[in-house]
């Protein structure tokens, strides 16, 4: 496929939104290319382009054609575009770049630096899309949550915190294989919220296609901008799932989820304040607690 007669992108945002746009029809090696790309931005300026290809997946070629085909002379037009992204970016950008040039370890100590690296990103990666996720999030009717198998600690943690203050939060959870039940809930008026990252399920999928014939806007929370969900969404955050470990981290989605909230309930303002009151007040009653503990109203008040 070839797309001269389309302008090559001169930002990296017109690169990402071309690559969501074209992605679904791109060949299986643009794909893993492109992907690797838009995950890992920092590298691309100080990678050789061998060294790109290699840790993507695919062959050097490929990067060349893949670049040819969104407009680019060849790769080294397409790097110019990382670069000055990467020059503009602020410093914690910088610093990542500069960890990939020297390399990894997989101490304990560099394991726990990976992760504060996940939660550090997310400032700048979702600096432009919170405010919308929030506005969303706040204009709709409801907001139905959905996260399977390692996805739903986050899921269930964003319903949880969310229902503190607001009643209409609803937790997709398909027990039983009453999933198609669950979807039936959602409309026009409602979010949609889809947490997830490769592997992705195929439960997660199900929701979204449901989401979109109910017209329900949708917010994918996920580890990249093309992931399946994400190229069906309405607004798209971002987290990273880099660890030494063999499984996904989970650290950075779940950091996400409470910088969400947060946002939330500053939004909400002062009647979210005594929902949570109201909340604490009767679980404290139910003796949910073992102890009593200093509310989480009296902490938001001090916040706010």
């Amino acid at each position: 496929m070839t797309h001269a007669a389309n302008p090559a992108p001169k930002t990296l945002d017109a690169f990402t939104a071309r690559v969501q746009h074209e992605f679904a029809g791109m060949t299986p090696q643009f794909q893993v290319g492109a992907r690797y790309l838009l995950d890992f931005p920092a590298e691309v300026p100080v990678a050789s382009m061998r060294t790109i290809a290699t840790q993507a997946g695919v062959q050097p070629a490929t990067l060349v054609r893949l670049a040819q085909s969104l407009g680019y002379a060849g790769w080294g037009d397409l790097k110019k575009v990382f670069l000055a992204s990467l020059r503009s970016a602020s410093g914690q950008y910088a610093e990542r770049a500069s960890t990939v040039v020297r390399g990894r370890s997989r101490s304990a100590t560099q394991s726990a630096t990976i992760q504060a690296d996940n939660v550090r990103m997310l400032a700048d990666v979702n600096a432009q899309n919170l405010p919308k996720a929030v506005r969303m999030l706040s204009r709709a009717r409801t907001v139905h949550v959905a996260g399977f198998r390692a996805s739903f600690a986050p899921a269930y943690t964003m319903q949880y915190l969310y229902r503190l203050f607001r009643p209409t939060v609803m937790l997709i959870r398909g027990d039983a294989g009453t999933l198609d039940m669950d979807l039936r809930g959602i409309s026009k008026e409602d979010v949609t919220v889809i947490i997830s990252f490769a592997p992705y399920s195929h439960e997660s999928m199900q929701v979204a296609e449901a989401a979109r014939r109910a017209q329900s806007q949708v917010l994918a929370i996920c580890d990249s901008v093309v992931a399946p969900m994400a190229l069906q969404a309405d607004c798209v955050l971002q987290f990273s799932t880099d660890t030494p470990s063999f499984f996904p981290s989970s650290v950075a989605a779940l950091s996400l989820i409470e910088i969400l909230i947060e946002q939330l309930l500053a939004q909400a303002g002062p009647q979210a304040v005594n929902s949570i009151r109201q909340a604490e007040g009767h679980l404290q009653q139910d003796g949910a607690y073992l102890n009593p503990l200093r509310s989480t109203a009296e902490k938001v008040n001090d916040a706010y």
